[in-house]
């Protein structure tokens, strides 16, 4: 294992009930389980001390376990349901390793949804947050297409659009505006510290890492997972 001067633990947090992707977890995307793409390159990364996975459900269970990773617990049905905020599982996940292995520094958490990660993506969190004591965490990422001063809308109690955040002057092009970026899931390094004392991740201060859409997407539907078969398809094509 590669020295370092922290301790990160990655987590992948995947549970069962998807709604809008059924089994999206475990379907299969370029030739193994959607889950596997982030479980191999955790495995690949020699400065992380453990790959674990953090799945309500048998069936992801027995996936991650054929492709590598450590299932030592299941996660509790409470913190599975839909309306359970991630953060809980987070937190259960924090208290079990402390409780069984010990301290760590990092909690990097790597969702299955987002299989086109890169190496250097996971390795610029964990640097991020490892040289700046003072963040909390460290998200991932893009450059937003949609800007709520300039193309994103609500509704008022009548119907009417209005822009989400009105700005103080005209801004004729998206150009204009404040600059804004979509979060993405392609990796998250937080302190479990912050985990166990804050009550989100967005309390927190944190940096972020950008990253290119090519690497972004995050699938939550069946045209995400169209998209991710185009992608994988291309690159299977056309390997680095």
């Amino acid at each position: 294992m590669e020295k370092t001067d922290f301790k990160a633990v990655c987590f992948i947090f995947a549970r069962g009930g998807s709604k809008g992707l059924p089994g999206k977890n475990i379907r299969t995307l370029g030739g193994k389980p959607l889950i596997a793409h982030s479980i191999d390159i955790a495995r690949a990364n020699p400065r992380l001390a453990a790959v674990i996975v953090s799945t309500d459900d048998p069936a992801i269970a027995e996936a991650a376990r054929a492709h590598g990773a450590e299932v030592p617990f299941m996660r509790p049905p409470e913190l599975a349901t839909d309306t359970a905020p991630e953060w809980l599982a987070w937190r259960h996940a924090v208290e079990w390793y402390r409780r069984e292995r010990g301290d760590f520094d990092i909690l990097l958490s790597l969702p299955a949804t987002s299989p086109f990660r890169r190496q250097e993506d996971v390795n610029a969190c964990l640097d991020l947050l490892a040289g700046d004591p003072v963040a909390d965490g460290v998200i991932t990422v893009r450059n937003a297409e949609r800007s709520p001063y300039f193309n994103m809308v609500t509704l008022d109690a009548g119907g009417y659009a209005g822009l989400v955040i009105r700005p103080e002057g005209n801004i004729a092009r998206r150009q204009d505006a404040p600059v804004v970026f979509d979060v993405t899931t392609v990796a998250y390094a937080v302190r479990p510290a912050y985990i166990l004392a804050g009550e989100r991740l967005f309390d927190g201060r944190l940096r972020v890492v950008r990253v290119p859409a090519e690497r972004a997407l995050d699938i939550d539907t069946p045209y995400d997972f169209m998209l991710a078969e185009a992608i994988a398809a291309h690159l299977a094509a056309h390997p680095a």
